[in-house]
Protein backbone atom coordinates (compact mmCIF):
# COMPACT_ATOMS: atom_id res chain seq x y z
CA UNK A 1 0.00 0.00 0.00
CA UNK A 2 1.41 3.46 -0.91
CA UNK A 3 0.48 6.73 -0.28
CA UNK A 4 -1.55 9.03 -3.34
CA UNK A 5 0.88 11.73 -3.39
CA UNK A 6 4.35 10.48 -2.70
CA UNK A 7 4.16 6.54 -3.58
CA UNK A 8 6.00 5.87 0.13
CA UNK A 9 4.73 2.95 1.65
CA UNK A 10 2.27 3.34 4.37
CA UNK A 11 3.63 2.03 7.57
CA UNK A 12 0.90 0.23 9.92
CA UNK A 13 0.48 1.39 13.15
CA UNK A 14 2.38 0.07 15.85
CA UNK A 15 0.56 -2.35 17.93
CA UNK A 16 -0.88 -0.26 21.22
CA UNK A 17 1.93 -1.87 23.90
CA UNK A 18 1.21 -4.66 26.39
CA UNK A 19 -0.26 -3.18 29.39
CA UNK A 20 2.49 -3.74 31.94
CA UNK A 21 1.05 -5.88 34.62
CA UNK A 22 1.22 -4.30 38.39
CA UNK A 23 3.81 -7.09 39.97
CA UNK A 24 6.60 -9.11 39.14
CA UNK A 25 4.36 -11.82 39.95
CA UNK A 26 1.18 -10.74 37.95
CA UNK A 27 3.97 -10.49 34.65
CA UNK A 28 5.04 -13.62 35.48
CA UNK A 29 1.46 -15.21 35.36
CA UNK A 30 0.97 -13.49 31.97
CA UNK A 31 3.73 -14.06 30.64
CA UNK A 32 4.64 -18.94 31.40
CA UNK A 33 2.13 -20.97 31.85
CA UNK A 34 1.60 -21.23 36.05
CA UNK A 35 4.09 -18.41 36.28
CA UNK A 36 6.99 -20.80 36.04
CA UNK A 37 9.22 -22.68 34.54
CA UNK A 38 7.62 -26.39 35.30
CA UNK A 39 7.25 -28.70 38.51
CA UNK A 40 6.49 -25.87 40.93
CA UNK A 41 2.49 -25.68 41.22
CA UNK A 42 2.39 -23.24 43.21
CA UNK A 43 -1.22 -21.60 43.61
CA UNK A 44 -1.18 -17.68 42.00
CA UNK A 45 -0.51 -16.02 45.68
CA UNK A 46 2.91 -18.15 46.01
CA UNK A 47 4.13 -16.85 42.67
CA UNK A 48 7.85 -15.59 42.51
CA UNK A 49 9.89 -14.14 40.62
CA UNK A 50 13.58 -14.52 41.92
CA UNK A 51 15.85 -11.66 41.52
CA UNK A 52 19.09 -13.11 43.26
CA UNK A 53 21.08 -15.03 45.56
CA UNK A 54 23.52 -15.51 47.66
CA UNK A 55 24.87 -18.41 49.90
CA UNK A 56 21.92 -20.33 50.71
CA UNK A 57 19.09 -17.54 50.96
CA UNK A 58 17.20 -15.86 48.14
CA UNK A 59 15.65 -12.11 47.36
CA UNK A 60 12.52 -11.86 44.91
CA UNK A 61 11.99 -9.01 42.34
CA UNK A 62 9.85 -7.73 45.48
CA UNK A 63 12.92 -8.23 47.78
CA UNK A 64 11.43 -10.68 50.00
CA UNK A 65 13.94 -12.89 51.56
CA UNK A 66 13.71 -16.58 51.36
CA UNK A 67 15.88 -19.22 53.09
CA UNK A 68 16.45 -21.70 49.95
CA UNK A 69 16.85 -25.55 50.76
CA UNK A 70 15.95 -26.10 47.06
CA UNK A 71 19.17 -24.69 45.86
CA UNK A 72 18.28 -24.74 42.11
CA UNK A 73 17.52 -28.60 42.47
CA UNK A 74 20.65 -29.36 43.82
CA UNK A 75 22.72 -27.76 40.70
CA UNK A 76 23.74 -25.27 43.02
CA UNK A 77 25.65 -27.50 45.52
CA UNK A 78 28.92 -24.83 46.34
CA UNK A 79 26.08 -22.22 47.24
CA UNK A 80 24.32 -18.72 45.30
CA UNK A 81 26.93 -16.53 44.26
CA UNK A 82 30.01 -18.82 45.30
CA UNK A 83 33.18 -16.52 44.61
CA UNK A 84 35.11 -19.18 43.22
CA UNK A 85 32.69 -20.00 40.95
CA UNK A 86 31.84 -16.06 39.72
CA UNK A 87 35.72 -15.63 39.35
CA UNK A 88 36.14 -18.98 37.20
CA UNK A 89 33.12 -17.71 35.10
CA UNK A 90 34.51 -14.38 35.14
CA UNK A 91 38.23 -15.35 33.87
CA UNK A 92 36.84 -17.75 31.42
CA UNK A 93 34.04 -15.68 29.17
CA UNK A 94 36.46 -12.89 27.54
CA UNK A 95 37.96 -15.86 26.01
CA UNK A 96 35.08 -16.58 24.19
CA UNK A 97 31.83 -18.80 25.48
CA UNK A 98 30.97 -20.88 22.88
CA UNK A 99 32.73 -22.83 20.60
CA UNK A 100 30.89 -26.03 19.85
CA UNK A 101 33.94 -28.10 19.58
CA UNK A 102 36.30 -29.48 22.16
CA UNK A 103 38.01 -27.23 23.91
CA UNK A 104 40.79 -26.28 26.80
CA UNK A 105 38.10 -26.58 29.49
CA UNK A 106 35.96 -29.74 28.23
CA UNK A 107 39.45 -31.49 27.88
CA UNK A 108 40.23 -30.60 31.41
CA UNK A 109 36.66 -31.55 33.13
CA UNK A 110 37.05 -34.43 31.52
CA UNK A 111 39.95 -36.09 31.79
CA UNK A 112 38.54 -35.50 35.72
CA UNK A 113 35.55 -36.97 34.94
CA UNK A 114 37.44 -39.90 33.61
CA UNK A 115 40.15 -39.87 36.67
CA UNK A 116 36.91 -39.63 39.57
CA UNK A 117 34.43 -42.68 37.76
CA UNK A 118 35.38 -45.85 37.49
CA UNK A 119 32.75 -46.50 34.61
CA UNK A 120 33.80 -43.75 32.56
CA UNK A 121 36.48 -44.73 30.13
CA UNK A 122 35.98 -42.06 27.77
CA UNK A 123 33.16 -39.16 28.17
CA UNK A 124 30.97 -36.35 26.21
CA UNK A 125 29.21 -33.70 27.05
CA UNK A 126 26.11 -32.08 26.44
CA UNK A 127 23.83 -29.31 28.22
CA UNK A 128 21.78 -30.62 30.74
CA UNK A 129 21.03 -33.93 32.79
CA UNK A 130 17.94 -34.92 30.95
CA UNK A 131 20.20 -35.38 27.56
CA UNK A 132 22.95 -37.13 29.36
CA UNK A 133 20.45 -39.98 30.51
CA UNK A 134 18.91 -39.50 27.11
CA UNK A 135 22.20 -40.72 25.59
CA UNK A 136 22.94 -43.26 27.94
CA UNK A 137 19.69 -44.93 26.55
CA UNK A 138 20.71 -44.40 23.05
CA UNK A 139 23.89 -46.03 23.48
CA UNK A 140 22.61 -48.82 25.15
CA UNK A 141 20.25 -49.90 22.80
CA UNK A 142 22.46 -49.17 19.62
CA UNK A 143 25.02 -51.26 21.74
CA UNK A 144 22.70 -54.05 22.55
CA UNK A 145 20.53 -54.17 19.31
CA UNK A 146 17.27 -54.32 21.20
CA UNK A 147 15.27 -51.53 22.35
CA UNK A 148 13.58 -52.18 25.95
CA UNK A 149 14.31 -50.43 28.97
CA UNK A 150 13.55 -51.08 32.84
CA UNK A 151 13.02 -48.50 34.96
CA UNK A 152 12.40 -48.37 38.63
CA UNK A 153 8.74 -47.32 39.62
CA UNK A 154 8.73 -43.51 40.67
CA UNK A 155 12.02 -42.78 39.23
CA UNK A 156 12.92 -39.23 37.36
CA UNK A 157 15.45 -39.61 34.63
CA UNK A 158 14.90 -36.15 32.92
CA UNK A 159 12.15 -35.12 30.87
CA UNK A 160 12.87 -37.60 28.14
CA UNK A 161 10.00 -40.63 27.82
CA UNK A 162 11.95 -43.24 29.72
CA UNK A 163 12.05 -40.22 32.57
CA UNK A 164 8.55 -39.11 33.00
CA UNK A 165 6.76 -42.75 32.44
CA UNK A 166 5.84 -44.12 36.05
CA UNK A 167 7.37 -40.94 37.87
CA UNK A 168 4.02 -40.60 39.53
CA UNK A 169 1.93 -43.55 38.74
CA UNK A 170 -1.41 -44.27 40.86
CA UNK A 171 0.44 -47.78 42.48
CA UNK A 172 -2.16 -49.83 41.63
CA UNK A 173 -0.50 -51.03 37.93
CA UNK A 174 0.42 -54.22 38.00
CA UNK A 175 3.88 -54.62 37.68
CA UNK A 176 6.32 -54.25 34.82
CA UNK A 177 3.24 -52.73 33.02
CA UNK A 178 4.15 -48.98 32.67
CA UNK A 179 1.71 -45.75 33.39
CA UNK A 180 2.38 -42.49 31.70
CA UNK A 181 2.51 -39.31 33.75
CA UNK A 182 2.72 -37.50 30.96
CA UNK A 183 0.74 -37.18 27.32
CA UNK A 184 3.14 -37.49 24.56
CA UNK A 185 5.47 -39.88 25.32
CA UNK A 186 5.98 -43.34 24.20
CA UNK A 187 6.04 -46.00 26.97
CA UNK A 188 5.96 -49.49 24.67
CA UNK A 189 9.41 -50.22 25.31
CA UNK A 190 9.67 -49.89 28.69
CA UNK A 191 9.01 -52.24 32.20
CA UNK A 192 8.84 -51.13 35.54
CA UNK A 193 10.13 -52.71 38.37
CA UNK A 194 9.97 -51.77 42.23
CA UNK A 195 12.63 -50.29 43.76
CA UNK A 196 14.90 -52.30 46.58
CA UNK A 197 13.12 -55.05 45.59
CA UNK A 198 15.84 -57.44 44.73
CA UNK A 199 14.41 -60.74 43.34
CA UNK A 200 11.26 -58.49 41.53
CA UNK A 201 13.98 -57.22 39.93
CA UNK A 202 16.17 -60.40 38.92
CA UNK A 203 12.80 -61.55 37.72
CA UNK A 204 11.94 -58.71 35.56
CA UNK A 205 15.47 -58.76 33.66
CA UNK A 206 15.03 -61.82 33.38
CA UNK A 207 11.47 -62.45 31.82
CA UNK A 208 12.56 -59.81 29.51
CA UNK A 209 16.15 -60.04 28.48
CA UNK A 210 15.71 -61.04 25.03
CA UNK A 211 14.49 -57.50 24.46
CA UNK A 212 16.02 -55.11 27.47
CA UNK A 213 19.13 -53.23 26.23
CA UNK A 214 19.43 -51.36 29.89
CA UNK A 215 18.40 -51.50 33.48
CA UNK A 216 18.54 -47.02 34.26
CA UNK A 217 18.33 -46.66 38.18
CA UNK A 218 19.25 -44.19 40.21
CA UNK A 219 21.45 -45.41 42.97
CA UNK A 220 20.16 -43.07 45.46
CA UNK A 221 16.35 -43.33 44.51
CA UNK A 222 14.76 -39.52 45.20
CA UNK A 223 15.67 -39.93 48.43
CA UNK A 224 15.47 -43.46 49.69
CA UNK A 225 18.30 -45.58 50.44
CA UNK A 226 19.22 -49.03 48.41
CA UNK A 227 18.69 -51.85 51.37
CA UNK A 228 22.14 -53.86 51.38
CA UNK A 229 22.67 -56.02 47.95
CA UNK A 230 20.19 -54.49 45.90
CA UNK A 231 22.47 -52.46 43.53
CA UNK A 232 24.54 -55.77 43.77
CA UNK A 233 21.90 -57.83 42.75
CA UNK A 234 21.27 -55.32 39.75
CA UNK A 235 24.98 -55.64 38.51
CA UNK A 236 24.86 -59.44 38.83
CA UNK A 237 21.60 -59.92 37.42
CA UNK A 238 22.69 -57.12 34.23
CA UNK A 239 26.00 -58.79 33.74
CA UNK A 240 24.17 -62.11 33.48
CA UNK A 241 21.75 -61.56 30.84
CA UNK A 242 23.54 -58.51 28.73
CA UNK A 243 21.76 -56.17 29.74
CA UNK A 244 23.72 -52.53 30.33
CA UNK A 245 23.24 -51.12 33.85
CA UNK A 246 22.67 -47.32 33.90
CA UNK A 247 23.59 -45.12 36.96
CA UNK A 248 21.60 -41.86 37.05
CA UNK A 249 23.99 -39.51 38.84
CA UNK A 250 22.29 -36.30 38.14
CA UNK A 251 21.77 -36.01 41.63
CA UNK A 252 24.28 -38.37 43.31
CA UNK A 253 27.28 -37.55 41.57
CA UNK A 254 29.44 -34.52 43.38
CA UNK A 255 26.59 -34.73 46.40
CA UNK A 256 27.22 -38.34 48.08
CA UNK A 257 31.04 -38.58 47.48
CA UNK A 258 33.38 -37.24 45.05
CA UNK A 259 33.36 -40.21 42.77
CA UNK A 260 29.52 -39.61 43.74
CA UNK A 261 26.95 -43.17 44.29
CA UNK A 262 29.56 -45.47 42.73
CA UNK A 263 31.94 -44.85 45.28
CA UNK A 264 29.56 -44.45 48.12
CA UNK A 265 27.96 -47.65 47.01
CA UNK A 266 30.91 -49.33 45.60
CA UNK A 267 29.21 -50.84 42.76
CA UNK A 268 30.49 -49.82 38.87
CA UNK A 269 27.75 -49.12 35.81
CA UNK A 270 28.33 -49.76 32.36
CA UNK A 271 27.45 -45.77 31.51
CA UNK A 272 26.61 -43.24 34.04
CA UNK A 273 24.95 -39.99 33.48
CA UNK A 274 25.86 -36.63 35.79
CA UNK A 275 24.63 -32.65 35.60
CA UNK A 276 23.31 -30.70 38.14
CA UNK A 277 25.84 -30.45 40.89
CA UNK A 278 28.61 -30.78 38.49
CA UNK A 279 28.13 -27.15 36.90
CA UNK A 280 28.20 -25.76 39.93
CA UNK A 281 25.20 -23.83 39.22
CA UNK A 282 25.95 -23.72 35.45
CA UNK A 283 23.77 -25.64 32.72
CA UNK A 284 25.76 -29.03 32.03
CA UNK A 285 25.13 -32.43 31.25
CA UNK A 286 27.81 -35.30 30.43
CA UNK A 287 27.74 -39.22 29.99
CA UNK A 288 30.32 -41.69 29.80
CA UNK A 289 31.03 -45.20 29.71
CA UNK A 290 33.21 -48.08 28.93
CA UNK A 291 35.13 -47.16 25.74
CA UNK A 292 33.41 -50.24 23.81
CA UNK A 293 30.25 -48.90 24.05
CA UNK A 294 31.13 -45.20 23.87
CA UNK A 295 32.97 -45.57 20.93
CA UNK A 296 29.23 -46.19 19.08
CA UNK A 297 29.16 -42.33 18.74
CA UNK A 298 32.77 -41.95 16.17
CA UNK A 299 31.54 -40.29 13.88
CA UNK A 300 33.43 -42.39 10.94
CA UNK A 301 30.63 -45.10 11.86
CA UNK A 302 28.28 -43.00 10.07
CA UNK A 303 26.50 -44.34 7.55
CA UNK A 304 29.03 -47.48 7.84
CA UNK A 305 27.92 -49.42 10.90
CA UNK A 306 24.41 -49.85 11.87
CA UNK A 307 25.42 -49.39 15.19
CA UNK A 308 26.32 -45.65 14.96
CA UNK A 309 25.07 -43.26 17.10
CA UNK A 310 24.42 -39.67 16.78
CA UNK A 311 25.39 -37.28 19.43
CA UNK A 312 25.74 -33.73 19.46
CA UNK A 313 25.13 -30.37 21.85
CA UNK A 314 25.66 -26.75 20.31
CA UNK A 315 26.13 -26.05 23.93
CA UNK A 316 27.15 -29.32 25.74
CA UNK A 317 31.08 -28.77 26.83
CA UNK A 318 30.62 -24.83 26.27
CA UNK A 319 33.86 -23.67 27.89
CA UNK A 320 32.02 -21.53 30.39
CA UNK A 321 30.40 -24.14 32.09
CA UNK A 322 33.44 -26.46 32.04
CA UNK A 323 35.39 -23.51 33.98
CA UNK A 324 32.70 -23.22 36.73
CA UNK A 325 32.37 -27.26 36.37
CA UNK A 326 36.44 -27.50 37.72
CA UNK A 327 36.22 -24.87 40.46
CA UNK A 328 32.75 -26.36 41.35
CA UNK A 329 35.08 -30.11 41.68
CA UNK A 330 37.86 -28.24 43.08
CA UNK A 331 35.67 -27.20 46.07
CA UNK A 332 34.45 -30.56 46.39
CA UNK A 333 37.98 -32.03 46.58
CA UNK A 334 38.87 -30.09 49.60
CA UNK A 335 39.51 -32.10 52.63
CA UNK A 336 36.41 -32.77 55.26
CA UNK A 337 33.75 -31.58 52.41
CA UNK A 338 32.23 -34.62 52.15
CA UNK A 339 32.22 -35.27 56.15
CA UNK A 340 31.11 -32.08 56.50
CA UNK A 341 27.90 -32.77 53.78
CA UNK A 342 26.98 -35.77 55.70
CA UNK A 343 26.97 -34.22 59.04
CA UNK A 344 24.85 -31.54 57.94
CA UNK A 345 22.30 -34.14 56.19
CA UNK A 346 22.02 -35.75 59.36
CA UNK A 347 21.92 -32.94 61.39
CA UNK A 348 18.61 -32.01 59.23
CA UNK A 349 16.79 -35.19 59.20
CA UNK A 350 17.33 -35.52 62.96
CA UNK A 351 16.33 -32.22 63.63
CA UNK A 352 13.02 -32.77 61.09
CA UNK A 353 12.59 -36.20 63.12
CA UNK A 354 12.36 -34.33 66.39
CA UNK A 355 10.42 -31.52 65.09
CA UNK A 356 7.69 -34.19 64.26
CA UNK A 357 7.80 -35.58 67.49
CA UNK A 358 7.29 -32.22 69.66
CA UNK A 359 4.41 -31.38 67.31
CA UNK A 360 2.61 -35.06 67.48
CA UNK A 361 2.72 -35.86 63.88
CA UNK A 362 3.74 -39.42 62.67
CA UNK A 363 6.15 -39.53 59.89
CA UNK A 364 9.81 -41.14 58.40
CA UNK A 365 12.34 -38.71 57.58
CA UNK A 366 14.14 -40.28 54.68
CA UNK A 367 17.04 -39.73 52.91
CA UNK A 368 21.00 -39.87 53.01
CA UNK A 369 24.23 -37.37 52.14
CA UNK A 370 22.79 -33.58 52.22
CA UNK A 371 19.53 -34.69 51.78
CA UNK A 372 16.07 -35.19 53.52
CA UNK A 373 12.54 -35.41 52.71
CA UNK A 374 9.61 -36.33 55.19
CA UNK A 375 7.11 -38.99 54.73
CA UNK A 376 3.76 -38.81 56.57
CA UNK A 377 3.24 -42.37 57.40
CA UNK A 378 3.50 -44.94 60.07
CA UNK A 379 5.01 -47.47 57.87
CA UNK A 380 8.49 -47.63 57.03
CA UNK A 381 9.24 -46.35 53.65
CA UNK A 382 11.22 -48.00 51.23
CA UNK A 383 9.98 -47.72 47.45
CA UNK A 384 7.04 -45.62 45.96
CA UNK A 385 4.20 -47.11 46.61
CA UNK A 386 5.06 -47.05 50.09
CA UNK A 387 5.98 -43.32 50.21
CA UNK A 388 2.43 -42.79 48.21
CA UNK A 389 0.50 -44.76 51.26
CA UNK A 390 1.43 -41.36 53.16
CA UNK A 391 -0.35 -38.78 53.88
CA UNK A 392 -0.03 -36.83 50.67
CA UNK A 393 -2.49 -34.42 51.27
CA UNK A 394 -1.05 -33.01 54.72
CA UNK A 395 2.52 -33.14 53.11
CA UNK A 396 1.25 -30.45 50.30
CA UNK A 397 -0.26 -28.18 52.91
CA UNK A 398 3.18 -28.36 54.82
CA UNK A 399 5.12 -27.65 51.69
CA UNK A 400 3.03 -25.07 50.62
CA UNK A 401 2.65 -23.29 54.28
CA UNK A 402 6.82 -23.50 54.33
CA UNK A 403 6.58 -21.58 50.99
CA UNK A 404 4.43 -19.02 52.59
CA UNK A 405 7.11 -18.62 55.69
CA UNK A 406 9.85 -17.53 52.98
CA UNK A 407 10.96 -20.76 52.54
CA UNK A 408 12.01 -22.13 49.46
CA UNK A 409 11.72 -25.25 48.54
CA UNK A 410 9.90 -28.07 45.80
CA UNK A 411 6.25 -27.96 46.71
CA UNK A 412 5.68 -31.29 44.88
CA UNK A 413 6.84 -32.69 48.29
CA UNK A 414 10.14 -34.05 46.81
CA UNK A 415 13.44 -34.02 48.91
CA UNK A 416 15.28 -30.96 50.64
CA UNK A 417 18.25 -30.06 49.42
CA UNK A 418 21.85 -28.38 51.69
CA UNK A 419 24.22 -27.10 50.07
CA UNK A 420 28.41 -25.73 51.30
CA UNK A 421 26.68 -22.89 52.22
CA UNK A 422 24.27 -24.43 54.33
CA UNK A 423 25.32 -24.92 58.18
CA UNK A 424 23.14 -25.94 61.62
CA UNK A 425 21.72 -22.47 62.18
CA UNK A 426 20.03 -22.53 58.79
CA UNK A 427 18.92 -26.10 59.65
CA UNK A 428 17.90 -24.81 62.84
CA UNK A 429 15.32 -21.90 61.27
CA UNK A 430 13.73 -24.09 58.80
CA UNK A 431 12.90 -26.56 61.74
CA UNK A 432 11.75 -23.82 63.82
CA UNK A 433 9.27 -22.50 61.02
CA UNK A 434 8.56 -26.04 59.96
CA UNK A 435 7.08 -26.67 64.22
CA UNK A 436 5.16 -23.12 63.81
CA UNK A 437 3.51 -24.67 60.89
CA UNK A 438 3.26 -28.17 62.40
CA UNK A 439 1.53 -27.02 65.05
CA UNK A 440 -1.14 -25.71 63.21
CA UNK A 441 -1.83 -28.27 60.31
Amino acid sequence: MTTATTGAPVMAEPPAPYPAPSSPTARSLATFPAGSNGEFNLPAHLVRVIHRGEGCRLWDAEGREMLDFSMGWGSVLPGHAHPDIIRAVIERAPLGTNFAFTNTESLRLGEELIRLSPACERVRFCASGTEATMYCLRLARAFRGRSGVMKFEGAYHGSNDEGVVSLFPSGTTPFPSPEPSSAGVDHDHIVIAPYNDAEAARATIDAHADTLAAVIVEPLHRCLAPRPGFLAALREACTRRGVLLIFDEVVTGFRLAYGGAQEKYGMIPDLVAYGKALGGGLPIGAFGGRADIMDVVREEKAGVDADYVWTASTLGGNPVSCAAASAALALYRKPGTYERLHALGEHLRDGLRRTLRDTGHVGQVIGDGPLGQIIFSDQPVFDYRSTIRGDRAKARAMMLRLFESDLFINPMGTKLYLSLAHDEAACGEFCSRLANILRTL
